[in-house]
């Protein structure tokens, strides 16, 4: 069985068995969501990774109260946005944004266009991030989960605590809000994304904690 085939809850029982080190693998695997999800929230980036750590350091401290009755996913964004709101409260308005350009999102095009095209590329992405996190806060957190992450209307109105009409609103909302010629620009998917260095930099340090 390889990794990819391994489910979240045989991974948690290894772990609570004594393989502290296969935590890593749910790291690895839902880095990538959470994230987009704190983009939702904060702006800075070094912000970002320790929301992040926090999260996952406490879903650690508290697997063995995992009931399994939600997917590992959704429990973990639940920590992950209750972590985000206590941040947001302790962190200025202009904490938030200070520095926010030195702090910009790394882009990662990989593919093999011509330096004219990647140029081009990037900077339509980097329009469509922008414009994606001026959202209002509400609007943005449903969007990235819905569009970016392609989380099921059930798991995101679970983890947000909204009803689906809620949440379809909110979508809805934010799409309206979003100029239909940005939303064409560049595949929402590639969006935010959480290059690999960091993501063994945010399991590193979380291994180190735990």
């Amino acid at each position: 069985m390889t990794e990819t085939e391994i489910t979240d809850e045989q991974v948690i029982t290894e772990i609570l068995a004594g393989e502290k080190d296969k935590y890593a693998l749910l790291m690895r695997k839902y880095n990538q969501r959470l994230y987009r999800i704190t983009k939702g929230y904060l702006h800075n980036e070094a912000e970002i990774e320790d929301t992040m750590q926090d999260t996952y350091v406490k879903a650690y401290q508290n697997l063995a109260k995992f009931e399994g009755r939600s997917q590992f996913g959704t429990w973990v964004t639940k920590i992950l946005i209750n972590e985000c709101l206590q941040r947001v409260k302790k962190i200025t308005r202009k904490d938030l944004y200070e520095n926010n350009a030195e702090n910009s999102i790394t882009m990662n095009i990989t593919d093999h266009q011509n330096p004219e095209t990647n140029a081009l590329n990037r900077e339509l992405k980097q329009v469509l991030e922008q414009n994606i996190e001026s959202l209002p806060e509400k609007y943005k957190v449903v969007f990235l989960m819905r569009e970016v992450e392609h989380m099921s209307i059930e798991e995101t109105s679970q983890v947000l605590d909204l009803s689906i009409a809620n949440v379809k609103i909110r979508l809805n909302r934010a799409k309206a809000m979003l100029r239909k010629s940005l939303s064409d620009l560049y595949p929402v998917r590639e969006v935010f994304e959480f290059n690999l260095i960091r993501c063994n930099r945010i399991a590193q340090n979380v291994m180190s904690r735990i």
